[in-house]
């Protein structure tokens, strides 16, 4: 590390574990070149019990938390007012959207999934180190509540808080994170003392303005030469694109340009010029 220069810590999170075998053979692919700390895991998706047969058999130092899905396919339990009736099937991002802040989602459904779904990594012998949402569901107003208390009861001790800092130079990316801080400030006003004293041991959090950028090896760079004081998270999402993943998802081409950039040799060094602690969030 240069004089004078100040240790930064950081998480680099792969979020989507289990979503499909392309995105788990990349988050291991960039955990074992030395690029990746830590992934956030789905449960009630294709490539689930694959992945726990990685992380505990191939990847036993990546951190694992739970990738709460509220949004993509089918929950693991009873609830009527996250799903289509006539499918079964969870609610879209933007219809879930709509009817939290109708207030027209039942919060005990909200709890009884997110607890499911904690306790299916429990099951698979997996102790989660942090708790974040597919396409950050769990900052809606009327869903935020309910998964602090499933947190808190299963003994998570970080829920992740998608607080993006804006930048006037990308508007795009600036205009999503100006609606999650919205929607934060509205669904975190009934959250009690003791949940928002868990939110508070977030780290600062990363990674929107990344998500589909043309050059997001120039940004993540950028971003490593500029880290706030404090831990930090920066969320990412490295994989390899599969039939899979392309019937579930269109962000398939992103992830592919997202792992090349962790494996590239720039990154690495980057990471390793001595300034930046690499953790998972049991460090934090």
């Amino acid at each position: 590390m240069p004089p004078g220069a100040r240790l930064k810590t950081l998480v680099i999170n792969a979020d989507d574990l289990g979503f499909a075998p392309g995105v788990n053979r990349g988050i291991v692919e960039a955990h074992e070149a030395g690029a990746l700390s830590s992934a956030s895991m789905m449960v009630n998706t294709p490539a689930y019990l694959e992945a726990v047969d990685l992380v505990h058999g191939r990847v036993p130092a990546l951190g694992v938390g739970l990738h709460l899905n509220l949004v993509a396919g089918r929950p693991l339990t009873e609830v009527p007012t996250l799903v289509d009736p006539r499918t079964g099937a969870f609610h879209s991002l933007e219809r879930l959207a709509r009817l939290a802040i109708a207030g027209r989602v039942d919060a005990a459904d909200v709890r009884r999934e997110c607890d499911a779904q904690l306790a299916s990594l429990a099951a698979a012998r997996i102790r989660p180190t942090h708790l974040d949402s597919h396409r950050h569901s769990h900052a809606l107003p009327g869903i935020l509540p309910a998964v602090v208390a499933s947190a808190l009861a299963a003994g998570v001790r970080i829920v992740r808080r998608p607080l993006d800092a804006p930048v006037l130079a990308d508007p795009v990316s600036s205009a999503k994170m100006l609606v999650l801080h919205a929607a934060w400030r509205a669904a975190i006003r009934p959250v009690d003392a003791a949940g928002r004293a868990l939110l508070a041991r977030a780290p600062s959090f990363r990674g929107i303005a990344l998500q589909g950028a043309p050059d997001v090896g120039r940004r993540l760079l950028a971003l490593l030469d500029r880290l706030p004081a404090g831990p930090t998270e920066l969320m990412l999402h490295p994989g390899h694109d599969d039939a899979v993943l392309a019937a579930q998802d269109p962000y398939r081409a992103e992830r592919e340009r997202e792992l090349a950039v962790l494996r590239s040799s720039i990154v690495r060094g980057r990471l390793a010029r001595g300034d930046i602690r690499l953790v998972t969030f049991r460090e934090v």
